[in-house]
């Protein structure tokens, strides 16, 4: 959205406005990176946080000797592949928003569901049945850019039920209630995206090119009313 507004600035300000917005979000992106893949013992704010999905190698010794593990730089080579990953991802997802701000809502909404909601449900919602009593696991794979070279030679069907440890893959059959809450979520941040663009339409140029950018600061994704 604040890409959107900075392109409307008079030339050469928007160009440099917008790619000092990339240049900062790239590089909060790589700490966060090298965060998670070799975090501290104690969590780093605002970049990492508690959790179990993730196994801190630098917290105390199981066996409460106290002891930790040494701290290594993260691997260049895999900070790099990741950034590139978010590249293809904040790229895609930049065209799928752009496209959708002449295309309609309904194509913002399949932008929302997609960048945001992991496209969980795109084969199908499965649901509970006494006939397939052995686990369910399916997830959406990007057979543009990331690992796949050569699409003709991916066994889709199986990379779709190999878990790639992201944590986003579609909800099991006794999770499917969970999709409920997609048609809402999605309208939210439709009706959210418009409302911030007319609001960030109105700040004058002047008032950004002078540094004023208490005025861009987003509102809440939902209000009182919902609109």
């Amino acid at each position: 959205m604040l890409n959107v507004r900075f392109r409307a600035l008079p030339e050469p300000h928007g160009r440099h406005y917008e790619q000092g917005l990339i240049d900062h979000f790239f590089l909060d992106i790589e700490d966060r990176i090298r965060a998670v893949l070799q975090p501290p013992a104690q969590p780093t704010e605002p970049y990492t946080f508690y959790t179990d999905f993730y196994l801190n190698p630098n917290t105390v010794a199981p066996d409460n000797t106290g002891v930790k593990t040494t701290r290594k730089r993260a691997p260049d080579r895999m900070v790099t592949k990741q950034m590139k990953i978010f590249k293809e991802q904040w790229a895609g997802m930049s065209l799928a928003f752009d496209l959708s701000l002449v295309k309609g809502d309904m194509q913002m909404a399949a932008a929302v569901w997609r960048n945001l909601l992991g496209a969980r449900g795109a084969q199908g919602i499965a649901y509970p049945s006494p006939s397939s009593p052995s686990p369910i696991f399916r997830r959406s794979v990007n057979l543009v850019g990331g690992e796949v070279v050569d699409v003709t030679k991916l066994n889709l069907e199986k990379e779709e039920s190999t878990d790639d440890g992201s944590g986003v893959h579609d909800f099991s059959p006794e999770q499917a209630d969970r999709y409920l809450s997609y048609p809402t979520v999605m309208l939210d941040v439709v009706r959210y995206v418009r409302r911030e663009l007319v609001r960030l339409q109105a700040v004058s140029d002047e008032d950004i090119l002078d540094g004023n950018f208490e005025l861009l600061k987003f509102g809440k994704v939902r209000t009182k009313d919902r609109s």
